[in-house]
């Protein structure tokens, strides 16, 4: 008898194919996606927003405690439909696109690193996995939010190819940046999740090491979904 609640995590570096991978499987098996990374991006574009700087802990701590700002994920709407994983909206405003310049990039791997945004996003991320069968990912679920997940995947590739995929998004969007700059960031913010004193990310035990170089989304969403098949039957 197949479980009522599945949950498959996911986590992995920047731009290792878990955003899209997730959606794909998430529309295949009838889950629901989670995007942590963009609630984590939400709040660095709120802290942005707000005027304080991302190194400045004690600042941010005392705004979401003020604040308390209201992040939210939804399946996009048929206007909504633009290319977008999910929709985000930070106090009720449409910031899906708005989270995904490179200074936001910068800015999230630096704030959470810190205790109050991680505590702020990990219950609600958390709740929202509890209530339905979900296929989340981001840099600590399988470690951290969903540990005892069904499912745990731990994603990767070379960081060139990263950088490749990374670059070409960016590009796509209008923005003006070099590879080498794309690779350096990569590189930078690889360093920074992996090495913070909190929730840092990391390889769980007993996790699936899928390595996407030379992959298709596709091919990807593929092995993933089989994978699935063996565990529920």
């Amino acid at each position: 008898m197949k479980k009522a609640v599945f949950q498959i995590a996911i986590d992995g570096p920047v731009a290792a194919g878990k955003g899209t991978t997730a959606k794909i499987v998430a529309q295949r098996l009838g889950f629901l996606y989670v995007d942590t990374g963009a609630m984590y991006r939400g709040l660095t574009l709120f802290v942005k927003n707000s005027g304080v700087d991302f190194e400045d802990e004690e600042r941010i701590t005392r705004l979401l405690e003020v604040e308390k700002p209201q992040v939210s994920l939804s399946i996009p709407t048929e206007e909504e439909k633009d290319g977008r994983l999910c929709t985000v909206k930070l106090n009720g405003e449409d910031v899906s696109w708005a989270i995904r310049t490179e200074d936001i990039s910068r800015g999230v791997s630096i704030i959470t690193q810190y205790a109050a945004v991680r505590n702020y996003i990990t219950p609600l991320a958390r709740m929202i996995g509890e209530k339905q069968s979900v296929v989340m990912e981001g840099r600590d679920i399988t470690t951290v939010v969903l540990p005892k997940a069904d499912m745990l995947i731990y994603m990767d590739a070379k960081a060139s190819e990263r950088a490749q995929r990374r670059h070409r998004e960016l590009l796509s969007k209008g923005e003006d940046v070099s590879y080498e700059e794309v690779l350096r960031e990569l590189e930078e913010r690889d360093y920074r999740d992996s090495h913070r004193e909190i929730a840092p990310l990391k390889k769980a035990p007993g996790a699936w090491i899928l390595d996407t170089t030379g992959m298709t989304i596709d091919e990807v969403a593929d092995a993933v979904v089989a994978k699935v098949g063996e565990l529920r039957k």
